[in-house]
């Protein structure tokens, strides 16, 4: 009678996981932002200060890739090694 009870719960969570794995997860959009003058001069006294990426993406509401690629593209150093 147990694994009867036990045989059920399996087959129950196995169609739960698969009902879970198909369910669609709206996704969130993120709005592009341009990088205006302000931004930029702000990006190149922070990586003159040394501030560490993750204290900038905070404070600019950017992302640390973002900042790590316009860093790059600008040829400044950003990150633990520079």
């Amino acid at each position: 009678m147990k694994k009867a009870k036990a045989a059920k719960k399996t087959a129950k969570a196995a169609k739960n996981a698969k009902v879970a794995k198909n369910a669609k997860v709206a996704k969130t959009t993120r709005k592009r932002r341009e990088w205006t003058k302000a931004d930029l001069k702000e990006l190149k006294d922070h990586s003159k200060a040394r501030t560490p990426v993750v204290k900038i993406a905070r404070m600019t509401k950017r992302s640390v890739g973002a900042l790590r690629q316009k860093a790059l593209h600008l040829g400044l150093g950003l990150g633990h090694r520079r």
